[in-house]
């Protein structure tokens, strides 16, 4: 049973909130795909006839209701109507292996798995009762190990619940949002969401192509951009500068998911009309705390994902004591009231009443929080701590360099030794092996290196760092 949340006095739920944009607005664009779109009002019918649909299928306040499908309007329309049964949309991704999905499904249980575009077997497009489900969405995360587990939001289905983060996000009203990656991807899926209840036109991306983001910005006068940093770099190396002449419509591009490599950051803010636009917010799917930072603090901070706005944040050894500013210890987190998630499938590593996620990081003397990076990917090389995203951020800053994933390897002498997975252009072996020399200690620099010509990271930016070290040739 997903628990019951403690309500507002007088929660709205969400199917009344999209009603009432409907009724607001309703021949206004509420979510396209460049394929097919939705106005609010066809939006708020078609879901009418396909939670009725999904009724007579079984489902009930508080069933799971699992959605692979790729990008398009059927997602967010499956995401609806499973609100208006009080149901639980858990997304799932359309191109998962049999085998991973099987697992998925056997820890979450669901109700139904729509998995191809539904068609509505129901002709009453009229308001289906008000109900408010105990959760608004479940998204999955398998984590560095693959092991997948369920994230159930702790905030009911009820648009205080939801729209609390909007301001702090920017997701303000009636704007236009642009969603770049994967909707089973927890930020993307949120943001869409929060933007469509807010009255945004959200965009979908079918698939990410970097050329067209920036385009799809000027030509549907983007407000809102949602970004990844591996997105980021490769607009940055698609789109000549001309390019970047029409995004004066552009109030707020967020980056989330990944460290972002401070040449691709500075690259951004040297393009963008103000450094004010771009943000970067630090926050797991738990969503225990977070913290922010904007282009023009980060300038001022560079390197940092900016200070706790939400939420506690300490930072310990590894015997639990706090450490002082300016050392790396592992990151500990509280919400400021209610749970705001529980598993489904897994335990959470808690003590003392905080939790972790694994990352390691530092604060600084004024609080601005700088992460290392996590506790599963650090490679301990001869008792030496080296982490991952410091070796990737020179691998990057190499302009012949698209990409590059750094794992650790054993090694008979000193345990453990760095290697470099990188997908760059022929021929620059010699040249990067010398461009990192210059600018890493010993112990950092990798001892192998790899060069592939394919992609090494989703289109949110995710990688499996365990898959991509068992793929190593033996040294």
């Amino acid at each position: 049973m997903i628990p019951e949340p403690d309500l507002p006095e007088y929660p709205t739920p969400l199917a009344t909130r999209l009603r009432d944009l409907a009724a607001e607005a309703p021949d206004a664009p509420a979510v396209s795909d460049g394929d097919a779109a939705f106005t609010h009002d066809q939006l708020d019918r078609h879901t009418n006839r396909l939670a009725r649909t999904l009724a007579d299928r079984g489902v009930t306040r508080g069933d799971l209701v699992a959605i692979a499908l790729p990008n398009t309007v059927h997602h967010v329309a499956a995401s609806v109507a499973a609100w208006k049964l009080g149901a639980v949309p858990l997304p799932l991704s359309a191109r998962l292996p049999d085998a991973e999905r099987d697992a998925v499904l056997a820890v979450a249980r669901p109700a139904v798995v729509i998995d191809r575009a539904p068609e509505p077997e129901s002709a009453d497009d009229s308001p289906v009762p008000p109900v408010i489900g105990p959760s608004w969405k479940a998204p999955t995360s398998g984590g560095s190990t693959g092991t997948p587990k369920v994230i159930v939001a702790g905030q009911a289905a009820c648009t205080e619940h939801v729209l609390a983060r909007a301001d702090g996000l920017r997701i303000d009203r009636d704007g236009t949002f642009l969603a770049t990656a994967p909707l089973h991807h927890n930020a993307p899926y949120m943001f869409s969401l929060m933007a469509l209840l807010q009255g945004h036109h959200v965009v979908l991306m079918q698939r990410f192509d970097a050329a067209r983001t920036l385009e799809l910005v000027a030509e549907h006068r983007v407000t809102w951009l949602y970004l990844v940093p591996t997105m980021m770099s490769r607009i940055l190396r698609t789109v000549p500068d001309a390019g970047w002449g029409h995004l004066d419509s552009l109030r707020t591009a967020l980056h989330v998911g990944a460290p972002c490599p401070p040449e691709v950051k500075r690259g951004w803010l040297a393009r963008l009309p103000r450094p004010e636009i771009l943000v970067e917010l630090y926050a797991g799917t738990e969503s225990q705390a977070s913290a922010m930072i904007d282009g023009r603090d980060w300038l001022a901070h560079p390197g940092s994902v900016g200070r706790v706005t939400r939420g506690h944040v300490r930072i310990t050894d590894d015997d639990g004591h706090e450490v002082p500013p300016g050392v790396v210890g592992e990151l500990w987190m509280r919400p400021e009231g209610a749970p705001t998630y529980r598993y489904l499938g897994a335990e959470p590593r808690a003590r003392d009443g905080w939790e972790s996620l694994g990352d390691l990081g530092s604060f600084d003397e004024e609080g601005y929080l700088y992460l290392a990076d996590r506790r599963a990917d650090m490679v301990v090389v001869g008792g030496a701590n080296v982490y991952p995203a410091e070796v990737e951020a020179v691998l990057l800053a190499h302009a012949a360099v698209h990409d590059a994933v750094v794992v650790g390897v054993p090694d008979d002498d000193l345990g453990r030794v760095v290697h470099a997975v990188v997908q760059a252009e022929p021929g620059v072996q010699e040249a990067l092996r010398e461009h990192v020399a210059g600018r890493l200690s010993r112990h950092k620099q990798p001892r192998g290196y790899t060069f592939v010509d394919h992609a090494l990271r989703d289109d949110a930016g995710k990688v499996r760092r365990a898959a991509v070290a068992a793929a190593v040739p033996d040294r």
